[in-house]
C-alpha cells in the first residue's frame, strides 16, 4: 500500500468533507505518468542532457575542468587537489576541491566539492534558512565501514600532465589521473575497466548570484512578453529553472540556485550493466537514448509513491540504491554513486574497435553511463572486482550487510488492506489451520487505527487487540501493524501534540511545521534525521505506551518516500527543511531509510532487557537500508506481466545489497484469476520475503478460498517453502556475513557463461544448487530453462535426471501443480520435512539432509552447509549458533559433518538454546544419484561422539530416466555434533 486510488466507501465519505482538496485525491485506475516528471520537465536533468548533447555533438569539445598543476598532494593513500573549472571566455574560474581516496579494501573513492559553498561564501535567496554547503552527510547514513586508507598505495608515475597510483591487492589496481582535462582511468591488471570523464561530461553547477533582468519597454500594440524576457538566458545556457521550478501546480524555490553534479562513467569492454534499483525493468539495464527496444528516458532515482506502476520502464519507483555493476565473461566491476538527491542515469553502448580486450565476441562493446544529481557532492566509489562476489562483498563492507532476520520472517505472511476486526483476524487464523496451510504472520493495514491515528486502535472493530495477539501467540504466530510517518493533525491526539510542541516534524521553507495531506487528512511528518525525534519515536513503541501490542507485534513502515497526496509528484516539497537546515532536496532518497531506522531502534528499546531482532518492512529505501529490515516492490497489479516483472526486480535488489525483498503475491490491485494466483504463490515461495497482499477493493483471496485444486496446489507451495526454511535461513546467514545475494542470477553463479549474462527469469537459491524458473505466463504448462554448466540436474520432486547440454535450454514439464525446480549435482542442503503451521512449532524438529551426487559420482564434490541459531535474539553474536559443513566424498564412500568455522565445540559455552538443541538431530539423509553398486546396501556405519552404530538404508534403483537414490533412516546423530557415515 497505498495510493490515492479506488477507496473504501468509508474513506470516500470522509473525503467528501474535504471538497477543497478533492483533486488531490481523485480516484485512479492506473499510474498517471504525467504526475511524475520526465527528464525534460526536470530542470537539471534537461540541462545535463543538453550539456551531453553539446559535448558529444561537437567535434572540438574539450572539458573545461582541469586540475591545477601545483595543487596536488598524495599522502597515506589519499590524493588531494583542486579542479579548476573555466566558466567563460574571459578566463573566469571556479575552484572545486577533489579528494581521491584509495582504501584498504581495494575500493577507490572520488569526491568533488565546491570551494565557495564549502566555505559558506554564497548568498541565499528568499531569506532562506537552509545550509550554504553542499549536502555532505549522506556518508553518515549509508556508510558503516571500509573507509580505512590504503597506506601501501603509492604514486608509480607523475609528471605535469598526469599521475598513476597503484593500489589494491598486490597493487594490481591502478588509477591514472589526468590533469588537463581532468579524467581518471581505473585499471586492473593493466587493462582499463572504468573511466571517469572520458566523454567530457563532468558538470558541477557552481554558485552564481541571481541577476534580475529589467523589464523591457513595451511598444504600443506589442504583445506582452514580460514573462518570456524576465529571465533572459545567456547564450548557450538555459536559466529557466535555475532559480525556481514549477511542476503540477507546485513551485520549488531554489535558494541556492543551480547546483547539480554530473559525470560520465564508462565501463570499458562491458556490454551489460545491472543494479540501480528499483525499476520495473530487466535485470540487464537498457539503453536510454532511444532506438529499437531502448528507452527514451534516463533511469530515474527519486523515491515516490508510484501506484500501479507501469512495466518495462526506467520510471522512478519507491526506493533507490545508486549502485551499478558491469559484467562480461569472467570480469566484474562496479560504481556506487553516493548522493541522496534526485538522480538520473543515461546508458548508451558502443563498439570500440581499438579496445585491446578481446574476451569474447562482444567484449569490444563499451557501456557509457551519464549520472547527474540535483544537489550534494559528487561522491563515487569504484569497485574493480574481479568477480560478482567481490563486488557485493566490498559494497557490503561499505554500506553494511543485510540484518540477520528473525526466523519467522522467512515464513509466509498473510496480508490485505484490511482485516476489518480482531475477530476477522482470529477467524483467518483458524481457517488457515483448518485448511492445514502454514503461515507465520498476519498483517494489519491502516484501518485498525482510530481514525488513522497511529499508535491507537479502533475502539469498536479492534476492541481486544491483546486477546487477538494471544490467540496468534498460542499458534506460534506474529502480528504486523502498519505505522506510517505522517501524523494526523487533530486535537486531543497526544502524539501530534508532542510532535508540535517539541518541533520533531519536518519544517517548510519558512521554518514552520510542514503540513500536508495523506491518509488521515491534514498531517505532519516526523523528521527522522533528528536524534531527538528518533528518541521520542522510540518512546511511542513501548508496550505501556502503544497499548495492545505484545512481544509478537512487529511493524510495517509504508508511505515513507514520503508520500504526500497534495505535494509535488505526490511527495514532499524539495524546499522543506530538516534538522540542521538541510533542504529536503538534499536528503530525499534517504528519507525512507531514516524512518525505517528509527522504527528498528524503537523496537529494540520497547522493554528493558528484551534484546530481540526487530522485523520492520519498508517501502522506501536507500543504500544501507538492508541493515534494518526488509522491503517489497510496492503497489503492483494482479496481472501476469507484474508476476513476470517481479523476478528481475527481486534479483536486482539482491545484487544491490538488499536481498530481503519480495513482491505482493497475487498483485495488490485487482482480482487475480485462480491460475495467476496459484502461479504467483509458486513464485512467491522463492522470494526471500514471501507475503500475499491485496487492495481494500479486491476480493478476499486467502488461499483457503481458492477452491480445489488450487488450495491444495497453493498449500503444496507453502509447505515447500517451510520445508526448505533451514536452507533459506542459511542463505540469509551468508548474506549477513558478506553481502552474497540470497537468490542469485545466472551471471552471479556462472560468470564465465556469456549466454547467461542477461537472463533474469531463473535463479539459484543460496548455495543449495536449487535452480528455479517460476511459470509467469498464462496457460503455460512447460518452461525452457537454461543450463549453465555440464553438471547433472535432477528434478526436485521426482529425481528424474534432466536431459541437459551446457549453455543450452531444456524443456521442463510444468502443469499447474508443478514448480519447475531442479537440483544441481554436487550439493547438500537441509530441510525439515514434518509439516507444521508455523516456524515456531518447527524449531525443535529434526532435519533431513539431501545430497545430490555430481555427474562424476566418484568425485569428492558434494558439499553444503547449515546455519542454525535461536532465530530471535542477538545471542548468535556471542557464539550461540550451530554452523555445520557437510561433505560427501564419492571416492572415500563417506558423508561427514564438521564445524564450518573450525570451532572447538568444547570451547563454546552453551546457553539455554544450544542446550536444548542437543536433542535435535538428523532424522534422514536422502542421497540422489547413487551408483547401482549401492543396491545391496541394507545398513551404513555411523560414527559420532565416540560411538558407532548402524542405520538402515533403503535403496531405490534407477528406472526410466529417474536417478537411483538411497534414504538413510533414523540416522541418530546430533545436528550440532561431528559425525561420519561410511557407505
Amino acid at each position: 500500500m497505498h495510493v490515492a486510488g479506488p477507496l473504501s466507501s468509508r474513506w470516500t465519505a470522509y473525503l467528501g468533507l474535504l471538497s477543497a482538496l478533492s483533486a488531490a485525491f481523485a480516484p485512479a485506475v492506473a499510474v498517471k505518468e504525467h504526475d511524475f516528471k520526465k527528464c525534460h520537465q526536470s530542470g537539471f536533468c534537461k540541462r545535463n542532457r543538453a550539456f551531453a548533447d553539446h559535448a558529444l555533438g561537437s567535434g572540438s569539445w574539450e572539458s573545461p575542468y582541469n586540475i591545477a598543476v601545483d595543487s596536488g598532494s598524495f599522502n597515506n593513500g589519499q590524493y588531494q587537489a583542486v579542479i579548476v573549472k573555466t566558466i567563460n571566455d574571459s578566463g573566469e574560474t571556479v575552484r572545486l576541491p577533489i579528494t581521491v581516496s584509495f582504501l584498504e579494501s581495494g575500493t577507490a573513492r572520488v569526491t568533488v566539492d565546491e570551494e565557495k559553498r564549502q566555505k559558506g561564501e554564497i548568498e541565499l535567496r528568499h531569506d532562506s534558512k537552509t545550509r550554504k554547503e553542499r549536502y555532505n552527510e549522506a556518508e553518515q547514513w549509508a556508510i558503516v565501514g571500509g573507509l580505512t586508507l590504503d597506506k601501501a598505495a603509492k604514486v608509480d608515475f607523475q609528471d605535469k600532465t598526469q599521475l598513476t597510483v597503484k593500489y589494491g591487492p598486490a597493487s594490481k589496481f591502478e588509477a591514472i589521473i589526468k590533469l588537463s582535462p581532468f579524467s581518471i582511468d581505473f585499471k586492473r591488471d593493466g587493462a582499463s575497466q572504468i573511466k571517469f570523464n572520458d566523454q567530457g561530461l563532468l558538470n558541477v553547477e557552481h554558485w552564481r548570484p541571481k541577476i534580475e533582468k529589467p523589464e523591457p519597454e513595451k511598444k504600443e500594440g506589442e504583445e506582452d512578453k514580460a514573462e518570456e524576457t524576465k529571465e533572459e538566458e545567456p547564450k548557450g545556457e538555459d536559466e529557466s529553472t535555475w532559480w525556481d521550478e514549477t511542476f503540477g501546480g507546485n513551485t520549488d524555490t531554489k535558494p541556492r540556485g543551480p547546483e547539480s553534479v554530473g559525470l560520465d562513467i564508462s565501463f570499458v569492454g562491458y556490454e551489460h550493466v545491472y543494479g540501480i534499483p528499483s525499476h520495473a525493468s530487466s535485470l540487464s539495464l537498457k539503453q536510454t537514448r532511444g532506438g529499437e527496444g531502448n528507452y527514451e528516458e534516463p533511469y530515474r532515482m527519486y523515491n515516490a509513491d508510484v501506484f500501479e506502476y507501469i512495466l518495462d520502464s526506467p520510471m522512478t519507483l519507491y526506493g533507490s540504491i545508486p549502485f551499478m555493476q558491469a559484467h562480461r565473461k569472467d570480469s566484474s566491476v562496479g560504481v556506487f554513486w553516493l548522493n541522496a538527491a534526485e538522480t538520473w542515469v543515461d546508458i548508451t553502448k558502443g563498439k570500440d574497435a581499438k579496445n585491446p580486450l578481446s574476451l569474447g565476441s562482444k567484449s569490444n562493446t563499451n557501456t557509457h553511463t551519464h549520472w547527474f544529481s540535483e544537489s550534494g557532492l559528487l561522491d563515487v566509489f569504484v569497485l574493480l572486482g574481479p568477480t560478482p562476489k567481490d563486488l557485493t562483498a566490498k559494497y557490503g563492507e561499505l554500506t553494511g550487510t543485510t540484518a540477520m532476520p528473525q526466523e519467522f520472517s522467512l515464513g509466509y505472511h498473510q496480508c490485505r488492506w484490511n482485516y476489518v476486526s480482531d475477530d476477522d483476524v482470529k477467524d483467518v487464523d483458524r481457517k488457515m489451520d483448518k485448511a492445514k496451510l502454514p503461515y507465520d504472520v498476519i498483517w494489519l493495514d491502516i484501518e485498525y487505527t482510530d481514525e488513522k491515528k497511529y499508535f491507537t486502535w479502533d475502539k469498536h472493530m479492534f476492541a481486544d487487540p491483546i486477546g487477538m495477539g494471544k490467540q496468534l501467540d498460542t499458534h506460534g504466530r506474529k502480528l504486523v501493524t502498519i505505522i506510517d510517518p505522517h501524523i494526523k493533525n487533530v486535537d486531543k491526539y497526544p502524539v501530534v501534540a508532542e510532535l508540535k510542541s517539541k518541533e520533531f516534524g519536518v519544517m517548510n521553507k519558512e521554518g514552520n511545521l510542514f503540513e500536508g495531506w495523506c491518509w488521515p487528512g491534514s498531517s505532519h511528518w516526523i523528521d527522522a534525521f533528528s536524534p531527538a525525534a528518533r528518541e521520542w519515536w522510540s518512546s511511542l513503541f513501548k508496550y505501556d505506551t502503544f497499548k495492545g501490542t505484545m512481544e509478537n507485534t512487529w511493524i510495517w513502515n509504508d508511505m515513507n518516500e514520503p508520500s504526500v497526496f497534495n505535494g509535488p509528484e505526490t511527495t514532499m516539497p524539495k524546499d522543506n527543511l530538516h534538522i540542521g537546515n538541510w533542504e529536503h532536496r538534499d536528503v530525499h532518497n534517504l528519507n525512507g531509510m531514516t524512518f525505517q531506522n528509527a522504527t528498528y531502534h524503537a523496537l529494540i528499546t520497547r522493554k528493558p532487557g528484551e534484546l530481540r531482532r526487530p522485523f520492520v518492512l519498508t517501502r522506501s529505501f536507500f543504500a544501507g537500508s538492508q541493515r534494518v529490515g526488509a522491503m517489497w516492490t510496492g503497489d503492483n497489479q494482479a496481472e501476469w506481466g507484474h508476476l513476470k516483472a517481479s523476478i528481475p526486480m527481486v534479483l536486482s535488489q539482491g545484487i544491490a545489497g538488499f536481498p530481503f525483498s519480495g513482491a505482493d503475491v497475487g498483485g495488490f490491485f485487482g482480482n487475480p484469476g485462480k491460475e495467476l494466483l496459484t502461479r504467483w504463490y509458486q513464485a512467491g515461495a522463492f522470494y526471500p520475503f514471501f507475503r500475499a497482499h491485496a487492495h481494500i477493493d479486491a476480493r478476499r483471496r486467502e488461499p483457503y478460498l481458492a477452491g480445489e485444486p488450487y488450495t491444495t496446489i497453493i498449500g503444496g507451495a507453502l509447505r515447500l517453502r517451510y520445508s526448505l526454511l533451514p536452507s533459506w535461513y542459511t542463505a540469509f546467514r551468508q548474506a549477513h556475513l558478506d553481502g552474497t545475494p540470497v537468490v542469485k542470477p545466472m551471471f552471479y553463479t556462472h560468470p564465465s557463461e556469456e549466454a547467461g549474462l542477461a537472463l533474469d527469469d531463473q535463479f539459484f537459491v543460496g548455495n543449495t544448487g536449487l535452480l528455479v524458473k517460476p511459470v509467469t505466463e498464462e496457460g503455460k504448462t512447460s518452461v525452457d530453462i537454461w543450463i549453465p554448466d555440464a553438471e547433472v540436474y535432477y528434478d526436485y520432486f521426482t529425481y528424474d535426471i534432466t536431459p541437459t547440454t551446457k549453455g543450452k535450454s531444456t524443456t521442463l514439464e510444468a502443469p499447474l501443480e508443478k514448480i519447475p525446480l531442479l537440483m544441481r549435482g554436487g550439493h547438500i542442503f537441509a530441510r525439515r520435512d514434518v509439516p507444521r503451521r508455523s516456524t515456531q512449532l518447527m524449531r525443535w524438529d529434526d532435519y533431513t539432509l539431501v545430497v545430490t551426487v555430481p555427474r562424476d559420482a566418484k568425485a569428492p564434490a558434494a558439499e553444503g552447509d547449515l546455519y542454525v541459531d535461536d532465530g530471535d535474539s542477538f545471542d548468535f553474536q556471542h557464539g550461540q549458533y550451530i554452523h555445520r559443513r557437510f561433505v560427501f566424498d564419492g571416492r572415500a564412500g563417506s558423508l561427514v559433518s564438521v564445524d564450518a568455522e573450525g570451532r572447538d565445540p568444547a570451547a563454546v559455552a552453551e546457553g539455554p538454546w544450544m542446550q536444548q538443541m542437543r536433542s535435535v538431530g538428523v532424522d534422514r539423509i536422502v542421497i540422489v544419484g547413487v551408483p547401482a553398486s549401492w543396491a545391496g546396501k541394507k545398513t551404513v556405519a555411523v560414527e559420532s561422539e565416540g560411538k558407532t552404530w548402524e542405520a538402515k538404508v533403503e535403496f531405490t534403483p534407477a528406472v526410466k530416466g529417474k536417478a537411483a537414490f538411497a534414504v538413510v533412516k533414523k540416522v541418530g546423530v546430533r545436528i550440532g555434533a561431528d559425525w561420519r557415515i561410511g557407505f
